[in-house]
């Protein structure tokens, strides 16, 4: 694989480029990761899967692609090159080194995200489908945005849960009660599609070494800003500047609070499906808030 990388990187660099060193880095559940340390003293960013889903890393490129496109948002790692194959294994990425937050972070941060948001679309969905971690993400352009945050959403994972047999009947008639009244729980007055980055936990984002705010792993889509700022919630909270300044920057509508955790339904519902019955106590803790029988 070393020739090939380095084939792939010479147009990059612009010279005949090798490998000098390999270190691996934590990178998930899913992929490989490792920084490439290269003869011309740069150091570039290696994601690699033996088997990866169909696209998985064309569509990743992708979604990195698409984020970048916003002026003052967060900073995106550039796709440098991508295996020239019908199933590519690997993507190289610009290496961005990691640095302890500032005092500012959560503030830079928020202003970056708002800017981001308002990279908007006619639809909201996206012209072709991706992944959320290993799942295929479906993003059929829908006008509607609850419509498509149930369809394509809640109700996709629904399914993919049933099928496999991860869903008590239980739980599973009471998200379809929920989804069938999904309309009295989201206000989208005013709401455009807007650029997601679609997985914002907090193992998808760093400071970089000029304190910039740096996000990665994307699942694009253009939908309801709520759903990023929510996920941001899930697996550890930014601290409470970071939501203040974006609700100062770009203001939400009334009661975010009460919807965020509905929001957060299809990342639980995404786990469950991805990991198993674990999951399944916070999808139903989720639903009673909303659904009490």
């Amino acid at each position: 694989m070393n020739d090939e990388i380095c084939k792939l990187l010479k147009p990059v660099f612009g010279q005949e480029v090798e490998v000098q060193s390999s270190s691996q880095v934590d990178g998930g559940c899913i992929n490989q990761t490792h920084i490439l340390h290269l003869t011309n003293d740069e150091r570039v960013f290696l994601k690699h899967n033996p088997h990866p889903a169909p696209d998985f890393f064309v569509a990743e490129s992708k979604g990195l692609e698409l984020l970048s496109q916003a002026d003052k948002g967060p900073r995106i790692p550039k796709p440098l090159a991508l295996q020239d194959s019908p199933t590519p294994s690997f993507l190289i990425l610009e290496y961005i080194e990691k640095s302890s937050p500032a005092p500012d972070f959560p503030v830079r941060f928020a202003q970056s995200l708002a800017d981001l948001h308002r990279n908007s679309h006619h639809s909201f969905g996206l012209d072709h489908d991706n992944y959320i971690g290993n799942t295929p993400q479906k993003n059929n352009f829908e006008s509607n945005g609850v419509i498509f945050f149930r369809d394509q959403r809640l109700r996709y994972q629904q399914e993919l849960a049933r099928k496999s047999g991860k869903l008590p009947s239980s739980t599973d008639k009471k998200i379809s009660k929920l989804c069938d009244r999904i309309e009295n729980y989201l206000d989208t007055a005013g709401e455009k599609p807007a650029l997601l980055h679609g997985d914002l936990w907090s193992g998808n984002y760093f400071s970089d070494r000029d304190h910039t705010a740096c996000i990665f792993d994307p699942a694009v889509y253009f939908g309801l800003r709520e759903a990023d700022l929510a996920m941001t919630e899930l697996f550890g909270r930014l601290p409470q500047r970071f939501y203040e300044t974006y609700h100062e920057a770009f203001p939400l509508n009334p009661g975010y609070d009460e919807r965020k955790d509905l929001f957060n339904l299809y990342h639980l519902l995404n786990h469950l499906n991805l990991f198993g019955s674990t999951y399944l106590g916070s999808v139903e803790q989720v639903i009673r808030k909303y659904i009490s029988s």
